[in-house]
């Protein structure tokens, strides 16, 4: 099961996010993302240039529910030359922009609100989206189970994982290793946590953030042996 370290908090990527990277670099985590907000360009630039020289897997993830504003997400990523484009909900739109490069486009399933996001939706409209994001060419899908407001989170990832044989990300207010564990036997592929580690909820007796995400690196790791 893949960790996808989010140099995030509340939904931006935090302005320290060079000296976040280097302060867990021996944690040896290998997907790493970020928000096209929080941080000006130049900084998106060096932080990618970084992630690359480390051989990371690396993931913007659109924050935006204005279509306009989205879509400029999406520019970003293909500049950047991310590996993987998370979020939005214009999929014809964003795989027109993304013609012609290697990112794998994984959209949101269900209906975002707001900033920090929350997600509307019940098990069938998340497998209808799957369904729909599949047949249009999607990778798989990026999934908000843990700010769901209409059901159950585990619910909708059982529900997504039945709908699509793309990549399942669950992403957002992830706080522990037990629900990582329920992510797993649910079906996820791979989780996001950002916030929980820089507000300190995943190890609230320790100070680092590398402090913060070892169990979590360790949990993940030994969730990909099991499989």
């Amino acid at each position: 099961m893949d960790f996808i370290f989010m140099l995030t908090r509340d939904d931006r990527t935090v302005t320290d996010c060079l000296e976040v990277l280097d302060a867990v670099e021996d944690l040896g985590i290998t997907h790493i993302g970020f928000k096209d907000v929080g941080v000006d360009r130049d900084t998106l630039v060096r932080l990618h240039d970084a992630l690359r020289i480390r051989g990371a897997t690396t993931y913007l993830e659109v924050v935006s529910t204005d279509r306009e504003q989205a879509l400029a997400s999406v520019r970003t990523a293909a500049e950047l030359g991310v590996d993987w484009l998370m979020g939005g909900t214009w999929i014809e739109e964003t795989l027109g922009l993304l013609h012609g490069t290697p990112i794998g486009y994984l959209p949101f399933a269900g209906r975002p609100l707001g900033h920090p996001t929350r997600l509307a939706g019940g098990p069938g409209r998340i497998a209808d989206d799957c369904r729909r994001a599949e047949a249009a060419g999607c990778s798989g899908v990026d999934l908000l189970a843990y700010r769901a407001i209409d059901a159950d989170p585990l619910d909708l990832v059982r529900a997504a994982r039945a709908a699509t044989s793309g990549r399942l990300v669950v992403a957002g207010s992830i706080s522990g290793t037990d629900q990582i564990r329920d992510l797993a036997v649910a079906g996820a592929d791979a989780f996001t946590i950002g916030s929980a580690a820089f507000d300190g909820s995943l190890r609230p007796d320790a100070g680092t953030i590398a402090s913060q995400l070892a169990p979590v690196v360790d949990t993940a790791g030994a969730l990909s042996v099991c499989r």
